[in-house]
C-alpha cells in the first residue's frame, strides 16, 4: 500500500509540474510573439499582465543588448546561441539567470530589430511552480501517510467485518460435540458464498447427527439382540449345573445351548456384513449367474423347512435370464427371503423370476397377512420388526440384510402387498451385459406339502 501511495505521489507530481511548466510555456510564447512583432519599436513586456516575474531582451545578432528589462542584465544567451535563433531556430531554456535569483523558463524567438535579425528573449520566473510543486510535495509527506493509516484502519474494520461471521461459525463449531445434538452453525444473512458455506456445513452436521444416531440404535439394538441369547445360554448352564440331572435331561439342556449359540453366530455374522457394508468394505465377487438356477437353489435348500411348517414351496416357471452377482450373497439373500416367507407369512410359497426394462427381479411371493402399513416404510431397517413378529425368533436384520446385498450389487429391493393378499418381496437387480437367449421354464414344485 505504501509502495501504491508513493508511486501514486510520484505520478501526480509529475503531472501537475508539467501542467504548470505548460502554462509558464504559452505564457511566454504569446508575448514572445507580441515583443518581436514591434522588436523595431522596443518595449517592456506589460507586467500588469504577468502573475509572475518576467525578464526580457532585445538581442543583435553581434550578442550586444538592444534593449533589457530590467536593466542592466547581461546578454542571456551566448553568441552561438543567438546566431542559432537568428537563423530561425527558437530555444526554450530552463535555469539560473545572470543577475537574477531563482530558476527561470525562457524562450528566445528570431526578430528584425532595427531592420537587421536579431533575437528576442522573454523569460517567467518559476518560484511559483516551485512553491505549488513544494506544498504539494508537503501535503503528500503529511497526507501520505495519513492515507495509509486510514487505508490500512479502513481495511481492518473491512476484514474483521467479513470475517465476524467467520468467528461466530468458528466459536458454534467448536462448542458442537456428540452430547449436542441439534446445534447448528450461524447462517449469516447475506446470500453469499459464506452464507452457502454455512447452509453446506449444516447440511452435512444434519448427516452426520443422522448418522451418529443411527450407529447409536445400532450399536443398542445390536446390544440387546446379543444379551437375549446370551441371558438364555447362561440360565439353561448354570440349572444344569445346579441340580444333577438324567443324560437325556443334560442332551436336551446341550441341544438347547447349540441352538442359542447357532443364533448368535448368525447374529454375530449379520452384525459383521452389516458393518463391512458401512466401511465399504463388503466383498462381492460377481459371476454370471442364471436366476433360475438361483431360485431353484434356494426351493432346494428350503424344501425340508417348508414340510416342517406344511407349507408348499414352489418355483414358477418363466423366461429365465442372468445377472453378475456373487453367488454366496446372493443364496443369502434369496435365504432370508424365503425364511421371512415361512417363519412371517402363511399359505403357498412361490418363487419367480420376472425381466423387464434391462432389470431382473426374483419375487418370493406368499398369502400371508402381508406387511402391516405402518411397517411397509421402515421393513428394510436394521432391527425392524412388525409388532406381530416381536414374539417370533430373529433380530429384524433379515431384510436389511437383503436390502445391503441388492444394493452391494447396484439393485434394490422392492416390497408390496398383494392384491388377494400376502406379501410380494423382490431383489432387482441389473440384467447381465452378455447377451443371452432367453428359456422357457416349465413350472416346477420341488417341495409341497398340503
Amino acid at each position: 500500500m505504501a509502495i501504491v501511495l508513493a508511486a501514486v505521489g510520484f505520478f501526480i507530481d509529475a503531472r501537475v509540474g508539467n501542467a504548470l511548466l505548460g502554462s509558464v510555456d504559452q505564457s511566454l510564447r504569446v508575448q514572445a510573439e507580441e515583443v518581436a512583432t514591434h522588436a523595431d519599436r522596443p518595449q517592456a513586456p506589460d507586467r500588469d499582465r504577468a502573475d509572475a516575474p518576467q525578464v526580457a531582451q532585445i538581442l543583435h545578432a553581434n550578442g550586444t543588448v538592444a534593449e533589457s528589462t530590467p536593466r542592466g542584465l547581461p546578454p542571456i544567451l551566448s553568441r552561438a546561441q543567438i546566431g542559432t535563433v537568428a537563423a530561425g531556430a527558437r530555444r526554450w531554456q530552463s535555469g539560473s539567470i545572470g543577475g537574477l535569483d531563482g530558476n527561470w523558463r525562457t524562450l528566445a524567438v528570431p526578430a528584425k530589430v532595427s531592420g537587421h535579425p536579431g533575437v528576442v528573449v522573454i523569460g517567467r520566473s518559476l518560484e511559483q511552480r516551485d512553491e505549488a510543486l513544494d506544498r504539494l510535495l508537503n501535503e503528500f509527506l503529511i497526507g501520505g501517510p495519513a492515507a495509509l493509516l486510514l487505508a490500512v484502519l479502513a481495511g481492518y474494520g473491512v476484514a474483521a467485518a467479513a470475517l465476524r461471521p467467520v468467528e461466530a461459525m468458528r466459536r458454534r463449531a467448536a462448542a458442537i460435540t456428540a452430547s449436542t445434538p441439534g446445534q447448528r452453525l450461524p447462517v449469516p444473512p447475506s446470500r453469499d458464498e459464506l452464507a452457502r458455506l454455512a447452509e453446506t456445513l449444516n447440511d452435512m452436521l444434519t448427516r452426520l447427527e443422522a448418522a451418529l444416531e443411527h450407529e447409536r440404535r445400532f450399536v443398542d439394538d445390536a446390544s440387546h439382540e446379543l444379551r437375549t441369547p446370551l441371558a438364555l445360554l447362561k440360565t439353561e448352564l448354570e440349572l444344569a449345573l445346579r441340580h444333577p440331572r438324567s443324560r437325556q435331561e443334560l442332551e436336551q439342556t446341550l441341544q438347547s445351548a447349540a441352538e442359542d449359540t447357532d443364533r448368535l453366530v448368525r447374529l454375530a455374522e449379520d452384525l459383521l456384513l452389516v458393518a463391512r457394508f458401512d466401511q465399504g468394505q463388503l466383498p462381492i465377487r460377481p459371476e454370471r449367474l442364471s436366476a433360475r438356477s438361483v431360485l431353484e437353489q434356494a426351493v432346494e435348500r428350503f424344501a425340508a423347512r417348508a414340510s416342517e411348517h406344511g407349507r408348499s414351496l414352489t418355483f414358477r416357471g418363466g423366461p429365465d435370464a442372468f445377472v453378475d452377482a456373487d453367488p454366496a450373497r446372493l443364496d443369502q439373500a434369496t435365504g432370508n427371503l424365503v425364511d421371512n416367507a415361512l417363519v412371517h407369512g402363511a399359505g403357498p410359497v412361490v418363487l419367480e423370476v420376472r425381466s423387464q426394462d434391462g432389470e431382473v427381479a426374483l419375487h418370493v411371493l406368499d398369502s400371508g397377512p402381508g406387511l402391516p402399513a405402518d411397517f411397509s416404510a421402515r421393513a428394510l431397517d436394521r432391527f425392524s420388526r412388525a409388532a406381530e413378529a416381536r414374539s417370533a425368533r430373529g433380530a429384524g436384520l433379515g431384510l436389511a440384510i437383503v436390502d445391503l446385498i441388492a444394493r452391494g450389487h447396484g439393485g434394490r429391493v422392492e416390497l408390496r402387498n398383494r392384491t388377494g393378499g400376502g406379501t410380494d418381496v423382490a431383489i432387482v437387480l441389473p440384467r447381465s451385459q452378455e447377451a443371452v437367449s432367453s428359456v422357457l421354464v416349465e413350472p416346477r414344485q420341488l417341495s409341497e406339502r398340503t
